[in-house]
C-alpha cells in the first residue's frame, strides 16, 4: 500500500515536471530538429525557377567547391584559431575570477562586483562595435593618446595583427561574467567542511585553492570544455562582423566560417553552398565532441558528458 501510494506521488511529480519542461522541449524541437530536414539543399544546385524541392541533385560538389577554393584554409584556420584561444584563456580567467569572488568577505561588495562582471554580457555586438571604434578609431581615445603622446599615427583597422589580440580580449571582456558566475556557482555548491579541515591544519588560501577548490571544479570545468568544443568550429557572428566593421584588410585574421558564409550568400546567392559549409561545420563539431568525450572518459569516467 505504501509502495502504491510513493509511487503515485513520483509519477505525479514526473508529469509536474514534464508538463514544466514541455515549452523548452517545443522550442528545441521547433528550431532545432525540424531545420534539420533542410540538410539535402547542400548536396542541390539551388535555383528559384525550379524550387528547392525540384533542382537539380549535384552530389558533393558543393562541398568540393569549398574546400578547393583558397579561402578554406583560411576561415576554417581563423576559426578553429580563435576559438581555442577563447577556450582556453576563457576558461582560465573565468574560474580565476570565481575564486577572486568567492574570497570577498562583503556580500554588499560581492553584488557590486558580480554585477560589474556581468553587465557587459548584455550588451548587443553593435553596441561593442562602436565603443570599440570610439576607442580605436581614427579620432577614438586611444588613437588620439597614442597622437598627442608624440608617436606615429596608428590605425587599428588596417593593421592586421594586432586584431587577434583585440578580438580575443573584447570576446573575453563580454563573456567572462556569465562563465564566471557558472563557475562561483560550483564553488559555492563544495561543502565548507573541507576548508574548515585544511584550515584546521594550517593550511592558507593559496593551498585551499589549489588543493580542494580547483580538483573539485575540475568535473565542471570539463563539462564546460565539452559544451564549447562542440561549437569550436562556429564562431560568435556579432564579434567578427561588426566589430572589425567588414574592413577589406582585415579580412586574413577575421574572416571566420560563419561570416565567409554570409558573405558568401549576400555575394552569390549560392544557398547549396552555404548549406554544404554549414553542414560541414556540424558534422565536424559532431566528431570532436564525440572524440572530446571518449578521451576524457578514458581519463576520468565520472567527469565524462555523456
Amino acid at each position: 500500500m505504501i509502495n502504491k501510494i510513493l509511487g503515485s506521488r513520483e509519477n505525479k511529480k514526473t508529469i509536474q515536471l514534464s508538463i514544466l519542461a514541455l515549452p523548452a522541449i517545443l522550442v528545441f524541437f521547433v528550431f532545432s530538429y525540424i531545420p534539420m530536414t533542410g540538410i539535402f539543399i547542400a548536396f542541390k544546385d539551388i535555383n528559384y525557377v525550379d524550387g528547392i524541392f525540384h533542382s537539380p541533385w549535384i552530389g558533393f560538389d558543393n562541398f568540393k567547391f569549398f574546400f578547393t577554393s583558397n579561402d578554406a584554409w583560411l576561415v576554417v584556420r581563423n576559426t578553429l584559431g580563435y576559438n581555442i584561444v577563447f577556450i582556453v584563456v576563457g576558461t582560465a580567467l573565468a574560474v580565476l575570477f570565481a575564486i577572486l569572488l568567492n574570497e570577498v568577505i562583503s556580500t554588499r561588495f560581492l553584488k557590486v562586483y558580480q554585477t560589474i562582471f556581468f553587465f557587459p554580457y548584455f550588451f548587443s555586438w553593435i553596441i561593442v562595435a562602436y565603443m570599440a571604434y570610439s576607442l580605436i578609431g581614427p579620432l577614438g581615445a586611444i588613437s588620439s593618446l597614442i597622437n598627442k603622446m608624440g608617436f606615429t599615427s596608428f590605425d587599428f583597422y588596417t593593421t592586421t595583427w594586432i586584431w587577434p589580440i583585440l578580438l580575443t580580449l573584447i570576446h573575453i571582456w563580454k563573456g567572462i561574467g556569465y562563465v564566471s558566475i557558472i563557475f562561483y556557482a560550483g564553488i559555492m555548491g563544495i561543502s565548507q567542511e573541507y576548508f574548515e579541515a585544511a584550515a584546521i591544519d594550517g593550511a592558507t588560501k593559496l593551498q585551499m585553492i589549489r588543493k580542494i577548490t580547483i580538483p573539485l571544479l575540475i568535473p565542471l570545468i570539463t563539462i564546460m570544455t565539452l559544451l564549447s568544443i562542440g561549437k569550436i568550429f562556429y564562431s560568435d557572428f556579432g564579434l567578427f562582423f561588426f566589430v572589425p566593421r567588414e574592413m577589406g584588410q582585415l579580412f586574413p585574421v577575421t574572416q571566420v566560417i560563419d561570416t565567409y558564409v554570409y558573405r558568401m550568400l549576400k555575394v552569390s546567392g549560392d544557398l547549396g553552398m552555404s548549406s554544404a559549409v554549414g553542414l560541414f561545420q556540424s558534422t565536424l563539431g559532431f566528431i570532436v565532441v564525440l572524440l572530446s568525450n571518449y578521451a576524457v572518459r578514458k581519463v576520468n569516467e565520472e567527469n565524462k558528458l555523456f
